[in-house]
């Protein structure tokens, strides 16, 4: 139990120093007041007064005596002496049961709250506080300490389907979230690559549908395997072990219970509850399949079944039933389906969605639970007391919470912690995206388009940890780790002080803290960064900046590796030409990070003004129209950060080169990845204008043609100048049926726009 906490408390305390001014607390307090007064000294006399067996008081003894052989007694008596530390439960004290107070100076720490997760709270922040004097002895700096979260749903989720973790990975995990205050454990149990929880009444769901054949290596598009059978799941008593290790960390574990869709394992050992009645296999892809349950009477039964074992387990009150990507090829085309739609007067395959939710949340409401879904429960109409968490952006949480429905937001613009988080060249192959430590600390869960009333139903937010690419714990970790931190101080409540570069000097404090913990956390903070502009004559100029104001930043500009004896960075360096730029930062003749590497491909548009009729999303916007042509091409086995991203809509691009200027080709760099739902685009038209009013010359390139150019797609120009280009690229809409994604709308991915 205490063997992960007690590594918490030596990296907490190696990481402070005597000066009062050294503290450094993850997620920030509401109120933090140094007094000018001399430290607690923690010694063997030290006596914690708490109610009788107190737990927290259990946990405080046995976590400072087992890592700094100080054994501390307990007495539920009140202390005269001047060496205490109190545990007071005082139900008047605030009407939020995590809010909770400290009070320290030499003679006693007093640590107060209205609920024993309060008081657990409180000798969180204890243990940051903790440091040691020049003499080695263990003290707590002298502070008046007011805390209390902004939201209620503080929480983290992890896929243990596409790969699995066993029991002492997800109690490290816990632990983690218990570190930083967070408070649910959102546990993705089912899907189609693996089911993990053991149903006693259906043995074949863990003794076939939590193996599969083989597992998927490399990124998608490549379509490699292992050719290695994979699997796992957990006994009812392991998951009786973690909820109650959780509990003890006062962290709610919500399990996940996939529904209609994301049945593959399922089915694989029960193809009766499926619409063709298979034969099918735990899937081995990654991705969204056809085969989802089909709502009759004996499917409802056995998900019944299912869910008659998984309540008792789990003390939540909320169970998550999955509802998203559920593909309705195999609905149209059923029989017992197309009658069940006739029979209730439904209007379409959407509408029986929701049938389907509904049927499901009656059974989860009579056993005194709800129910929350990702948003695609939405469908057809929302079932009358379910949740949504909202992961396609905020559109859908924001329209659920203002018909009065809870929400948890989670979009993946900030909370989708499988997105890269750093230069992608240096990073472990991931999904795609790119959701650095910066944009998950700017994240807001309760969007500005609601009311205060409407906000009420904003529970909280939560990072979701897709395991795709990540085969073992330590990429969880990479992955995780520090936006996990970030994320939990966005949901504890950030004030008017917060800001990134505060929050940032913090947590490389508790680098200190992972390193004791020997966590495999991204290094991605100490990265160099860049900002690129335009300048004049189709040039650019570059900016870099070290993750440390103290590290000296040297470059290369003819793709050598730097070194300290390189070209030493003081001002933007001018791009004109064709070139490989390298940097990295340094400590004296130390190399203190990684190399930042961006080659520059200059050409008659690089820096021209841009206009885009419509914006791209959030999640994918790199820095907008100037992406079309900073002379950056995107990572095409890594799309990240340098792709415009457009969910659904066309891209109208007309770029103005200033000037009219003699061309003759035009490169244009579109994406496809359909696991990612990202597809060519049905056609792109290209013209050109000398005025911005009258075009001419209009050439169209087809979809076969954009294929056969494999996205890059070049065209020869056949007269001679223009100063206008106007680009179309027609997204392919909605996701036809038999592909990944189908029913939601494609993804259409652009970037570089070269003009020669």
């Amino acid at each position: 139990m205490f063997k992960k906490i007690t590594l918490l408390f030596v990296g907490l305390v190696s990481l402070a120093t005597s000066a009062q001014t050294s503290i450094s607390i993850i997620p920030k307090p509401n109120s933090l007041v140094l007094k000018k007064e001399t430290p607690f000294l923690l010694t063997s006399a030290t006596v914690v007064v708490a109610p009788k067996d107190n737990l927290e008081a259990r946990y405080l003894k046995e976590i400072l005596k087992i890592q700094f052989g100080i054994d501390v007694s307990i007495s539920v008596l009140s202390s005269k002496s001047n060496n205490a530390i109190e545990l007071v439960l005082n139900p008047e004290l605030n009407s939020d049961p995590d809010a909770y107070q400290i009070e320290s100076n030499s003679k006693i720490i007093h640590i107060e709250a209205a609920t024993s997760e309060g008081l657990f709270y409180g000798i969180q922040t204890l243990n940051q506080l903790l440091n040691k004097n020049a003499k080695g002895n263990l003290q707590v700096t002298a502070v008046s300490i007011k805390d209390q979260p902004k939201l209620k749903w503080r929480g983290m989720h992890l896929d243990v389907a596409r790969h699995f973790f066993p029991k002492s990975d997800i109690k490290n995990y816990i632990d983690y979230l218990a570190l930083y205050k967070m408070n649910v454990f959102h546990w993705h149990l089912t899907d189609d690559q693996g089911w993990r929880i053991e149903i006693k009444k259906y043995p074949k769901l863990t003794s076939s549908g939590a193996f599969r054949k083989e597992s998927m290596v490399g990124h998608y598009n490549e379509q490699r395997f292992d050719g290695k059978p994979y699997g796992g799941f957990y006994t009812q008593e392991d998951i009786k072990e973690i909820v109650a290790y959780a509990k003890q960390r006062h962290i709610t574990v919500v399990p996940e219970i996939e529904m209609p869709g994301h049945a593959m394992a399922a089915l694989a050992a029960y193809p009766e509850y499926s619409c063709t009645g298979g034969p099918f296999e735990v899937a081995t892809k990654w991705g969204v399949f056809d085969d989802v349950f089909c709502p009759t009477d004996a499917t409802f039964a056995f998900l019944r079944d299912v869910l008659d074992e998984v309540l008792p387990l789990f003390p939540s009150e909320y169970i998550h039933i999955g509802g998203d990507e559920c593909p309705k090829t195999r609905w149209k085309q059923c029989t017992k389906c197309q009658a069940l739609i006739q029979r209730e007067g439904l209007k379409d395959e959407h509408e029986l969605q929701s049938y389907f939710i509904s049927q499901i949340e009656k059974h989860i409401n009579s056993n005194g639970k709800k129910i929350i879904g990702w948003d695609e429960i939405l469908e057809g109409g929302l079932a009358p007391n379910a949740a949504v968490m909202s992961w396609r952006g905020t559109e859908d949480g924001i329209a659920a919470a203002k018909a009065s429905h809870y929400v948890v937001m989670s979009p993946g613009s900030h909370c989708y912690f499988d997105h890269y988080q750093g230069e992608q060249k240096t990073e472990p192959l991931a999904i795609g995206g790119y959701t650095p430590l910066e944009k998950v600390y700017e994240f807001n869960p309760i969007p500005a388009e609601l009311n205060e009333e409407e906000s009420k139903f904003i529970l909280g937010a939560q990072g979701n940890v897709w395991s795709e690419y990540m085969d073992d714990f330590s990429k969880v970790e990479y992955m995780a780790m520090p936006r996990m931190a970030a994320l939990a101080e966005v949901l504890w409540g950030k004030d008017a002080t917060s800001n990134y570069s505060e929050f940032k000097e913090r947590l490389l404090k508790h680098f200190t803290l992972l390193d004791k913990m020997k966590v495999n956390y991204s290094k991605a903070l100490f990265e160099v960064k860049a900002t690129v502009r335009a300048t004049e004559n189709n040039s650019l100029q570059v900016r870099l900046i070290p993750a440390n104001p103290t590290f000296k930043l040297f470059y290369t500009l003819d793709g050598t590796p730097p070194t300290s004896r390189s070209l030493l960075y003081s001002q933007p360096i001018s791009i004109t030409k064709n070139t490989v730029l390298k940097a990295a930062s340094f400590e004296g003749a130390v190399q203190k990070s990684a190399i930042l590497e961006q080659k520059f491909d200059i050409h008659l548009a690089t820096g021209a003004s841009v206009t885009l009729e419509q914006e791209p999303s959030n999640s994918y916007k790199a820095n907008g129209a100037f992406s079309l042509v900073d002379g950056i091409y995107g990572d095409r086995g890594k799309f990240g950060r340098d792709w415009l991203g457009f969910s659904g809509k066309d891209v109208l691009a007309t770029i103005d080169l200033g000037a009219v200027k003699s061309i003759h080709t035009l490169l244009i760099d579109v994406l496809s990845s359909s696991a990612s739902w990202i597809y060519y685009p049905k056609q792109i038209t290209i013209s050109y204008s000398e005025n911005g009013t009258d075009y001419y010359d209009e050439q169209t390139i087809s979809g076969q043609e954009i294929e056969d150019f494999k996205g890059f797609v070049k065209v020869g120009v056949s007269r001679a100048s223009a100063r206008y280009i106007k680009v179309s690229a027609i997204n392919q809409g909605i996701i036809q049926e038999g592909n990944p994604g189908a029913g939601e709308p494609a993804w259409l991915f652009i970037d570089e726009i070269k003009v020669e």
